[in-house]
Order: C-alpha cells, then sequence, then structure tokens
C-alpha cells in the first residue's frame, strides 16, 4: 500500500529539529520513530499517531480523529486523523507535538 509522499514531507519538515529521527516502513506507510519508538506515519488514509494511552479517549474525540483499529481490535494509544484534520500546517504540527512527545517519554529501545 502507498503512502501520501506529500504529507510524509511535510511530517520530515516537522520533524527536522527533534534530533534523531529514523524513517521505516511500516503498517503500509512511512513512520517517524524517535528513539526507536514510533511517533507518527503517513499514510494513504492520513496520519497514524502514537499518543499517551491515557489520552486516547480524550484526542480521539476532537474531528476527523479516531482510535485506530490493527488486525480487528481497537488499540488504545494509537490514532488515525483523516485528512480533513491535518489540512493547516498547524494542525499537523500539534499532531506530530503529540507523537514526538510521547515517542521521546518512551526509554529508547
Amino acid at each position: 500500500m502507498a503512502y501520501d509522499e506529500e504529507l510524509a514531507d511535510r511530517i520530515r519538515a516537522e520533524v527536522q529539529d527533534v534530533g534523531t529521527v529514523t524513517e521505516m516502513r511500516m503498517f503500509g506507510g512511512l513512520a517517524f520513530l524517535v528513539g526507536g519508538h514510533m511517533a507518527v506515519a503517513a499514510s494513504d488514509r492520513g496520519l497514524l499517531l502514537r499518543v499517551p494511552p491515557d489520552r486516547t479517549e480524550e484526542l480521539a474525540a476532537r474531528p476527523h480523529t479516531d482510535r485506530s483499529v490493527m488486525p480487528g481490535r481497537t488499540m488504545k494509544g494509537w490514532l488515525r486523523v483523516e485528512p480533513g484534520g491535518i489540512g493547516s500546517d498547524e494542525d499537523l504540527s500539534r499532531w506530530v507535538d503529540i507523537g514526538v512527545q510521547y515517542a521521546s517519554s518512551l526509554p529508547p529501545k
């Protein structure tokens, strides 16, 4: 499955000053990892985002956002943000910051 290359470029611009960020194809998209942990990924359906599990419901209640479903299970700590929720650079930046902050809080792999 292809991912949205324009979205990947926008994410690259957002994480350029984060430090060591690696890119890896996973979950049908292009993931951006911080400390070996996925923070955010570009897909063909928008953004896949890792968030603090205890904030899943709060963040999933925002427009164009839902809990991510992986192999038939709704996953706590993972969100899908549709293109309508990341149309502006400001919107994308807010989401990327959440993913990067959470991934940065985890012990390095």
